[in-house]
């Protein structure tokens, strides 16, 4: 099951909409066949590692990250498949918790008499496709935010300056995490005093460059920033509210980019949780936050964080930088909400740690 989670692993972030899986295929205590989902989330793991697999395939055990599918869709069952080639036994991390499964790929498996086992290494396997887990639970994607700041948690000095706090080896696992995302998210503030590209910039990796996502309640993002002049080659997607100009819309459509109009939240700005919402119709499963602290802030207030990859260099810049989260209007320290740290690591001469946010 381990080896079928790392095959799990190379499909992070370039499956949507469907969940990163990896399958591998044992028999006599040689694996004759692996896979992992396939780019734009077709063929399916089982598929890929039942062609490696072959003859091979026949009285074989088939390890598998998450219960294959027993719905007919663009592609037969998975489960159906593993039946025609004669596997003996199927090993699964993760039921299914997609209605159209949810149980019924380990029922086809049963009535063709081939042992199942369940829950091995759930957590693992939970953990590599919380994204899709999360979306199908609460129909949004799972939300990563993603902090890079000095000890005393600023993200640039007074005058707006970032470049830069942490390393190299830091901003090269920044680059990482969004070719593991299917989307990356900020604000106009930021597209505004960065004019970011958004992209992953890793040498092979350039393809996986996830999704670009801004949210600008009041459409005020320039014609000629580079989100707008590269958005025909790369998925841009612009949230705003009723307060856009029609023109506007019109202009940045005209560009490639897509534009979708949001309910109006606190503020006039957009209704985050209504954006969410919309994000995981559209099939993203993992959002990568690196807004400013004002985006951070609304997310934490309106409960839509999941995770928090805080990345701290050593230094310190005072109290008139700017923060990386805004005003949270706490009065009590009880009102916050509660973080389990579930990593630590050292990266050149910063640190990453990663929390869990507790429901």
């Amino acid at each position: 099951m381990r080896a079928a989670l790392g095959m799990a692993r190379r499909a992070i972030g370039a499956t949507a909409d469907n969940p990163p899986v990896g399958c591998v295929i044992v028999l006599d205590g040689v694996a004759v066949g692996r896979g992992h989902t396939q780019p734009g989330g077709r063929p399916h793991a089982e598929t890929e590692a039942l062609r490696q697999a072959g003859a091979s395939a026949r009285g074989a055990t088939a390890y598998v990250t998450l219960e294959p599918c027993a719905h007919h869709g663009q592609t037969p069952p998975c489960a159906e498949a593993l039946i025609a080639a004669g596997v003996a036994r199927v090993v699964a991390a993760v039921r299914d918790p997609d209605p159209r499964v949810d149980g019924g790929g380990f029922r086809l498996l049963g009535q063709a008499g081939i042992e199942v086992m369940t829950e091995i290494l759930r957590e693992d396997a939970a953990h590599l496709m919380a994204g899709f887990l999360t979306r199908q639970g609460t129909g949004r994607p799972h939300v990563t935010l993603k902090l890079a700041t000095s000890l005393d948690g600023k993200i640039a000095t007074a005058s707006g300056n970032s470049k830069w706090i942490t390393g190299p080896e830091a901003r090269a696992r920044g680059h990482l995490m969004r070719a593991n995302s299917d989307a990356i998210l900020v604000g106009i503030g930021t597209v505004l005093a960065d004019d970011p590209l958004l992209d992953c910039r890793l040498p092979g990796l350039q393809e996986r460059s996830p999704a670009r996502i801004v949210l600008d309640s009041r459409l005020r993002l320039p014609a000629d920033c580079n989100l707008v002049t590269t958005a025909a080659g790369a998925r841009t997607v612009i949230l705003t509210t009723e307060a856009a100009s029609p023109t506007s819309i019109a202009a940045l459509k005209a560009k490639g980019c897509e534009v979708l109009v949001i309910e109006t939240g606190a503020g006039g700005r957009v209704d985050l949780v209504a954006a969410f919402a919309t994000l995981g119709g559209l099939g993203l499963s993992r959002v990568l936050v690196e807004g400013g602290g004002a985006v951070v802030a609304s997310l934490i207030k309106s409960g839509l964080v999941d995770e928090i990859a805080w990345f701290r260099a050593g230094l310190v810049l005072g109290g008139d930088a700017l923060a990386s989260v805004a005003d949270l209007g706490l009065e009590r320290v009880d009102q916050a909400r509660r973080m389990t740290r579930i990593s630590v690591e050292t990266i050149g001469h910063d640190v990453l740690e990663t929390f869990r946010l507790e429901t």
